[in-house]
């Protein structure tokens, strides 16, 4: 080697240098990432020049990057069969933070109106990380060109740096990191094998750590979806995602506009939310033309599709100077919106084409559909057409969606009606059903508490108001055919529903006839200041069963045609103090029926009083 000569960083570069090294990346592994995608930028260059350039300096030599550790010598060599630098290089891109020789290159292409996707490196910035966990760095490189020579670059990242001849150099770089003792780690073969594994598993070129290639999974995202294999969507799936088992979907999405987006989106077989075993966390990694950027992203997805697995690879993508953040964060939104609509886009094609497959979907991961139309504005008219309910048209276990429910709606029925039950059996032995099937409306089955405060939040679909069918404000025509039995005439009626009023008026807020009760003797459509059955219900499961919500008076309804109501209307002069109790349990038996009854403990005390004097009689 030659002599020496000593260069001092310009003040400006020792203070980003500070930065770089004391505060800028949070993780100190990142440094290997940094390299990596230097070297991948130094091969991608000098492909690109054998396209122009004939002759090429150790034109046999493969372009791969190759990592060597030394756990005894702290050291750790990476090394490419790159581009090259020449001195001139070595002090613009070396010596110069935020001196970006990719940039140079990639605006040279640009000039000649083309674009080179595979640079991605801010060469300057992203090799001084470098310095978080080293003494000393050297950089052997020698250029493309057969008329260059070998030189060693070198520093300790504290005030300048050296550069001497090196005789005996290949084309390329090779960096030789000489590692601080706190950070002898990464010169241990398995630790760089899980950050090469980790950040660069799709780096295009091979990438080997002493001998042994890494990289062995295809960055298949940005390949033709005609030239995929069904297995290489399967080995990639599990690779990526660390599942045993096959995906249950996959979306292999790209654009041009508005942005560019590469994307293999998976949907797992199994909801571990379902089984109870954790929370969901979204494993979509976002990545920019093969480097990662991100293995969790949280706000590329909303809440809701924490489920997906997959890769998000977009070149748009404006990184700070550490990668690890993005600087725009609009476009990440905008990146988020376009994927988001697409994939809902996506389940509405399964839903339509492959219908046993999106049932199996929405067996697993309902809930978070359903999540995503109670607390997400943006896509819920969307996502409202991906729910799922069993129906009073359909054979029970059988689903149906809120479209197919609209074609099916009878001519003179104007809201979409639902029933929230523990069980289909319990709603259709309750006393709602009956007068909506006589006038042939159908009605969805909700049995899971959920459902009805998602009916709530939409409140709507396609300008069909969404109603429950124990609501007040269901309004029905009277029957051209009524039910049988004579009614009551009007004065009893009346005489009997202010009775019932002012022996239940801590309980009841109306006591009424209706067009709702064809088979039953009673039911309850409402509470004051609660907007109906249902928004009591929907304040108990918000609250906590714990949270004792004091009930509220409801609007008591009467069958007049009803034997017991009949009985009733004679037990009222005859007896009143058994009447008020067969009046109470009637009531009970009606908020039984709507889900309404919270303690039973005064319903079954009462129901043992009027046994006592049905028995003593």
């Amino acid at each position: 080697m030659t002599q020496a000569t000593t260069h001092e960083f310009k003040a400006e570069t020792k203070q980003v240098l500070d930065i770089v090294v004391n505060s800028l990346y949070k993780d100190k592994e990142i440094f290997v990432r940094e390299l990596i995608s230097n070297a991948s930028d130094a091969l991608e260059k000098l492909r690109r020049t054998q396209l122009t350039e004939k002759n090429i300096l150790d034109e046999n030599l493969d372009l791969e990057i190759n990592l060597n550790t030394d756990d005894s010598a702290k050291q750790l060599i990476i090394q490419d069969f790159g581009i090259g630098m020449t001195e001139e290089e070595l002090k613009k891109n070396l010596g110069t933070i935020a001196h970006s020789g990719s940039k140079e290159f990639l605006e040279a292409l640009k000039n000649d109106g083309e674009k080179n996707e595979a640079l991605i490196g801010k060469f300057g910035v992203g090799f001084y990380s470098v310095f978080m966990v080293s003494d000393s760095v050297k950089v052997y490189t020698r250029t493309w060109q057969q008329k260059g020579e070998g030189l060693c670059w070198e520093s300790d990242g504290s005030g300048g740096y050296s550069i001497e001849k090196a005789d005996g150099q290949r084309r390329g770089t090779k960096i030789v990191i000489q590692l601080k003792d706190e950070f002898d780690e990464f010169a241990k073969e398995d630790r760089i094998k899980d950050i090469v594994k980790k950040y660069s598993a799709f780096v295009q070129f091979p990438v080997s750590v002493n001998g042994e290639k890494v990289n062995t999974i295809d960055a298949i995202w940005l390949r033709s979806k005609s030239d995929i294999k069904e297995e290489e969507y399967e080995e990639f799936y599990k690779f990526q995602s660390n599942d045993y088992e096959a995906p249950l979907m996959r979306l292999h999405f790209s654009a041009d506009a508005p942005l560019e987006i590469n994307s293999l989106l998976f949907v797992p077989k199994r909801n571990m939310e379902k089984m109870g075993m954790f929370r969901n966390e979204n494993k979509v990694a976002l990545h920019c033309r093969k480097v990662l950027i991100d293995a969790e992203p949280k706000s590329l997805f909303p809440e809701w599709l924490r489920f997906l697995r997959g890769v998000v690879d977009s070149s748009d993508i404006p990184l700070n100077v550490s990668r690890e953040t993005m600087q725009d964060s609009e476009l990440l939104r905008k990146l988020g919106q376009v994927l988001t609509k697409r994939f809902i886009k996506f389940l509405n094609e399964q839903a339509k084409k492959q219908e046993a497959t999106y049932l199996e979907f929405w067996n697993e991961f309902g809930p978070l559909i359903k999540e995503g139309v109670a607390t997400d504005f943006t896509y819920k008219d969307d996502l409202a057409k991906l729910l799922r309910f069993q129906s009073t048209a359909s054979d029970d276990g059988k689903l149906t969606g809120l479209e197919d429910y609209i074609d099916r709606m009878a001519t003179d029925q104007k809201e979409i009606l639902f029933l929230y039950g523990k069980n289909r059996k319990s709603i259709e032995s309750g006393p709602y059903l009956e007068a909506l099937q006589a006038r042939g409306y159908e009605v969805l089955l909700l049995t899971e508490p959920v459902d009805e405060y998602v009916m709530q939040s939409l409140r709507e679909f396609k300008e069909k108001k969404i109603l429950s069918a124990d609501s007040d404000e269901l309004k029905l025509e009277k029957l051209d055919e009524q039910q049988s039995g004579e009614s009551l005439d009007k004065k009893a009626v009346n005489k009997l529903s202010k009775w019932i009023k002012e022996s239940l008026k801590d309980r009841v807020s109306e006591v009424e006839t209706g067009e709702r009760l064809i088979n039953s003797p009673v039911c309850v459509v409402g509470e004051d200041g609660m907007g109906g059955a249902s928004a009591r219900r929907i304040m108990k499961m918000m609250q906590g069963p714990e949270e004792d919500i004091p009930a509220s008076k409801v609007k008591f309804q009467i069958n007049p045609r009803h034997s017991i109501i009949h009985g009733l209307n004679k037990l009222m002069e005859k007896d009143e103090p058994t009447a008020i109790l067969v009046a109470n349990q009637l009531l009970d038996n009606a908020l039984a029926s709507a889900n309404l009854l919270d303690d039973p403990r005064e319903m079954i005390e009462r129901s043992y009083q009027t046994l006592e004097k049905i028995t003593a009689d």
